[in-house]
C-alpha cells in the first residue's frame, strides 16, 4: 500500500478550524486509511491508503473532515517519493547559515501555470528569497517570518493556485515518518 503525506491547510491556526490530532488521526482510520500519525497541530498526517488516485482519496478525506468537524480544509497530498524529492530539490541546502526554522515549503494544489511562474518572479520581496519548482514553491525569510513583509495571499492570486506551507524541520519529520511507515518500522 503506498503512504502518502496528507498536508490540511488553516487548520488551528488562530483559533479556527481547530480540531484534535487524535480526533482526526481517528477519522483516517475510520475513512479506511491505515496506520495513521499525526506530526504537531497542524493537521500533517502520514497514512497507507489502499486508493491509488490522489484527487478521490483528497475528495474522500475533505468530505470526512467536513462531516465530523463542520468544516471542508483545503487539503495536498504527496507521496513518499514526491516528498523525498522535495527533500533532494531544495534549492538551500548547499548555502552556509541557512536556519531551517526560517524555511518554508509550500506545497501548491497543482503546478502553476508558465506565465503565473513568470510573473511570481519579477516579485521585489528581498530580503526574503523565493524558489518555485514544480508544485512546491521553497521561501528563505532571513529574518524570520514573523518580521516579514511577504504576503502570501498575493503570491496566491498570482499563481492561481492554493497551498500549505510547512518548516523545513517539519517537512524533514514527515518524510522519516513515510519512510518508517513503508519499511514497517
Amino acid at each position: 500500500m503506498p503512504v502518502y503525506i496528507s498536508l490540511l491547510r488553516g487548520v488551528n491556526v488562530g483559533g479556527h478550524n481547530k480540531i484534535k490530532m487524535e480526533e482526526l488521526r481517528l477519522l483516517y482510520e475510520s475513512l479506511g486509511l491505515s496506520s495513521a500519525q499525526t506530526h504537531i497541530q497542524s493537521g500533517n498526517i502520514v497514512f497507507k491508503a489502499k486508493e491509488r488516485s490522489e484527487d478521490q482519496l483528497t475528495k474522500r478525506i475533505c468530505a470526512g473532515v467536513e462531516k465530523r468537524f463542520g468544516f471542508r480544509p483545503a487539503i495536498v497530498l504527496r507521496t513518499t517519493p514526491e516528498l523525498r524529492k522535495v527533500v533532494a530539490k531544495n534549492p538551500f541546502v548547499d548555502r552556509k547559515g541557512i536556519d531551517p526554522s526560517k524555511l518554508l515549503v509550500t506545497f501548491l494544489s497543482s503546478e502553476p501555470l508558465p506565465a503565473e511562474r513568470r510573473k511570481l518572479l519579477t516579485l521585489k520581496i528581498e530580503p526574503e528569497e523565493l524558489r518555485l519548482d514544480g508544485r512546491e514553491l521553497f521561501i528563505y525569510f532571513p529574518n524570520g517570518i514573523a518580521r516579514s513583509k511577504f504576503s502570501w495571499s498575493s503570491v496566491e492570486k498570482i499563481l492561481r493556485v492554493s497551498g500549505t506551507a510547512r518548516n523545513w524541520n517539519t517537512v524533514q519529520k514527515l518524510l522519516a515518518m513515510a519512510i518508517a511507515l513503508e519499511s514497517g518500522k
